[in-house]
């Protein structure tokens, strides 16, 4: 029986999630090889075939960008105060999970699921550029105080930044190149799924070799569905009002995890890693479904 590529792409996320689940040793020694740059290559090379897809001549900011900045900006603050009752690591954790930036592959789930590249491609740029000016700020205030921008950007600019003028030269300089990479810009998604396997695995071995806190963890994972659910839905909702839903749910609800898990290890308590390790399943839950959704659409 032959198989779809929609629904191949809808069951490969929590195929590929238990893939890293059970390789999970494997895909750390990857990653400790590499000396950690695994997982950046691969998000720098999925973006930079998206990117080739990308006219910077269309890109424009609009309200829905400002107002996508807006909630994480608030919410990162009303969640911190809304959950300190409950201890500073849960507080951490949830902060984190709000302020962490649109994450590198919503530009590729996006444009799977119909979103308008250039406006995904709009605030993957500006979120990313503006937490690396803004995070300072709130994790210096309510984490150790050690967090610089430079160090964010460090982490921003190759995943991000050079992919995007990469992709961009590419088009100007050898359109051919750029047209044929457009074409098959599906191997964006493969290159994603490795990545997601890679991810998982990292994320597994943590919750295994930090078992201790058990309690907490179990809080922190399910502040982070909720937090992961009600972006989704406000992101949505201000993508219905702007003629871009799926740009809007994706914008605000996928986020830079890998980035978020390192800000927590470096300058949070390092437990509170578990809500953006958490966000991690959560997030690609959703997206599996998204797909499954437009896959019947289709």
């Amino acid at each position: 029986m032959k198989i779809s590529n929609h629904t191949f792409r809808t069951v490969s996320m929590p195929l590929g999630m238990l893939i890293g689940a059970l390789l999970c040793r494997e895909m750390a020694w990857a990653e400790e090889v590499t000396d950690g740059w695994l997982t950046p290559m691969f998000i720098a090379s999925m973006l930079f075939i998206t990117f080739c897809k990308v006219d910077a001549r269309k890109i424009r900011f609009s309200w829905m960008h400002l107002w996508l900045l807006l909630f994480q900006v608030v919410g990162s603050f009303a969640i911190y105060y809304a959950l300190s009752w409950s201890g500073i690591v849960v507080a951490q954790g949830g902060m984190i999970c709000a302020l962490a930036p649109v994450a590198m592959g919503a530009v590729v789930i996006g444009g799977m699921l119909g979103a308008n590249l250039e406006t995904m491609a709009a605030y993957s740029l500006l979120c990313n550029i503006f937490i690396a000016f803004f995070a300072p700020f709130m994790l210096s205030t309510y984490g150790n105080g050690e967090c610089t921008m430079l160090q964010i950007m460090q982490r921003v600019a190759p995943m991000l930044i050079l992919p995007f003028v990469a992709g961009q030269m590419c088009r100007w300089l050898t359109p051919k190149v750029s047209g044929w990479v457009a074409n098959h810009s599906q191997i964006s998604f493969y290159i994603w799924l490795m990545s997601l396997i890679v991810i998982i695995g990292r994320t597994t071995c943590f919750i295994i070799d930090n078992g201790e806190n058990r309690a907490v963890q179990i809080i922190l994972a399910a502040v982070a569905l909720a937090i992961c659910l009600l972006q989704f839905v406000v992101g949505r909702h201000l993508g219905r009002r702007y003629g871009d839903e799926v740009a809007g749910g994706q914008s605000l609800g996928q986020k830079n995890t890998v980035l978020a898990v390192w800000l927590s290890q470096s300058f949070l308590d390092p437990v509170s890693c578990v809500a953006p390790t958490a966000y991690i399943v959560w997030q690609n839950i959703v997206n599996s479904y998204q797909l499954y959704l437009k896959s019947k659409e289709e």
